[in-house]
Parts: structure tokens; C-alpha cells; sequence
């Protein structure tokens, strides 16, 4: 990912962290002059995201520290793997750890989720895609660890594509003044998906017509049924209680995409450290 996107997302954090004084406690205890050298190694098997940032995050808090990326964004690791080096100063070092790990844990853990769907559904035609629902700030940082680990993006925002939700059916009056209204104010590069909760819901926009329909909550034999239905005329997505446990059944039906929340805010950090050999 490139630098300028990334680096005011690493500066943010590590501002929250260091504060108005900086590390105090390492200022105080470590000696202005001490170095070392660190290694940030896997704890447990995994996919990693977001060591571009977490090594920016030791070049922006320490510019003279030298950095060594043993293991590239996307890789599988085993624990004990050892994913990068680090030596310098033992201030800068420590400085940024915490912020560092934070954003390497996380996104990793973003990263190895989707994998775990992924996996899941390996030789069926569906695409793992993740949602809107990320840790505000760092929406491009867990949008990219879901392509790390093997998933597809959904929508950035609500300004590059349009989504037809339940409130939105409700405060339109129906599914086909929404879609009718919708199509009016679309530019022509500007998708229309609409979520369904049911059949007809589904029947009455095919009538209409629409790019993508959000199959909401359905059960198996009822998203087979959808996917029927469409024939191929709209892109089909499966979403809620979408699990490692449920996902192969959903993608035994046909559908296009499988879209996950769990994937990103309730994905498990991968246990990643930093030993320092002084």
C-alpha cells in the first residue's frame, strides 16, 4: 500500500500514544546512548497484514533504526517465525513498540480470519468480501488485510456505491420507488445493490431491475432458490450469521459473494512480539 496513504494513520497512532511528553519511562530508565537489536516474531500460526505500517511506525518514531523485513504482507507464518528485525536505539525502539505490534496484531488477525473463510469454501465459485463495519480510522488498513488474506472488498464507503437497506425500503415506500429513485440519481459508473429479505422482495426487483442483490439472512434452500431466480441477471451476496461452521453450506448454493462482519470487527488478533536482545 502506498506510503502517503498510509503514513497520517501511523502518525495518528503513534501521536495517541506517546502524547505531549513521549515515553517517559524509557526516558527515564534507558540510557540516551543504549541500543539494540529487536526481532518481531509470530506466536502463532497465522496470515500476516499491516507490516508495512508497523515497520513505519519504527522509522517515523526512530528514523535511524534499521529495518529488516524478513516476511512478506500476505504470508503464512508458523510460531516462532520470525517476521522482521529491528536494531538501534533502544528508545526509539521501545517507543514505538506498542503502536507497532497494535496495528501488526490487528491486521493480521483481519488478515487470518478471511483465510479461515476462504479456506472454508475452497472449489466452489464464491468470494469471500467484507463490509463496512471496521474500526473507524482504520478502514483502509482492515479493508487490505481482507485482500491479504486471500478475501475481495465491498464497498470503500457510502459514496462509491449505492446499498438499498431495510430503512431505506421503508422511508421509499417499497422496493421499486427505492430502486426507481436510486437509478435516477446513479451516475452511469455507479452500482445499485438492494438488500431482500424475501422472495418477493427479490421477484419485484428483478422486475425493476438492479446490478447486485444483498440476499439477507436466508437459509440455504432459501438462497438456492434466489439464485434461480436471478439466473444470472444481477450479481448474488450472502450475508448474516455467516460463520466457519455455516459458510460451506451458503457457498453450496450458488452464490456469487459471501459477505462477512465478523471478518473485521470481531476478528481475533494475532499474537505477534517483540524480544529485544540487548
Amino acid at each position: 500500500m502506498m506510503r502517503l496513504i498510509i503514513e497520517p494513520i501511523v502518525r495518528a497512532a503513534l501521536l495517541e500514544d506517546l502524547g505531549r511528553a513521549g515515553d517517559i519511562t524509557s526516558d527515564a530508565i534507558v540510557p540516551a546512548g543504549a541500543r539494540v537489536e529487536a526481532v518481531i516474531a509470530a506466536r502463532q500460526p497465522g496470515v500476516i497484514a499491516g507490516l508495512e505500517a508497523a515497520l513505519l511506525t519504527f522509522e517515523l518514531a526512530e528514523p535511524t533504526l534499521r529495518i529488516e523485513r524478513l516476511r512478506a504482507d500476505g504470508a503464512r507464518v508458523a510460531r516462532g517465525d520470525v517476521v522482521a528485525r529491528i536494531a538501534g536505539t533502544a528508545r526509539g525502539v521501545l517507543a514505538a513498540e506498542r503502536t507497532a505490534l497494535n496495528l501488526l496484531s490487528r491486521m493480521s488477525g483481519v488478515a487470518t480470519a478471511t483465510r479461515v473463510l476462504v479456506d472454508a469454501i475452497s472449489g466452489s465459485r464464491a468470494r469471500i468480501v467484507c463490509t463496512r463495519k471496521t474500526t473507524p480510522g482504520l478502514r483502509t488498513l482492515e479493508k487490505e488485510a481482507v485482500r491479504l488474506g486471500g478475501g475481495s472488498n465491498h464497498r470503500f464507503g457510502l459514496d462509491d456505491a449505492m446499498l438499498i437497506k431495510d430503512n431505506h425500503l421503508a422511508l421509499a415506500g417499497g422496493v421499486r420507488p427505492a430502486l426507481e429513485r436510486a437509478r435516477a440519481h446513479a451516475g452511469h459508473l455507479v452500482k445499485i445493490e438492494l438488500e431482500v429479505d424475501t422472495l418477493d422482495q427479490l421477484a419485484e426487483a428483478l422486475e425493476v431491475g438492479v446490478d447486485a442483490v444483498l440476499l439477507d439472512n436466508m437459509e440455504p434452500q432459501t438462497l438456492r432458490r434466489a439464485v434461480a431466480m436471478v439466473d444470472g441477471r444481477a450479481v448474488t451476496e450472502a450475508s448474516g450469521r455467516i460463520s466457519p461452521d455455516t459458510i460451506a453450506a451458503v457457498a453450496a448454493t450458488g452464490v456469487d459473494l459471501i459477505s462477512s462482519g465478523w471478518i473485521t470487527h470481531s476478528a481475533p488478533i494475532l499474537d505477534l512480539g517483540l524480544d529485544i536482545a540487548c
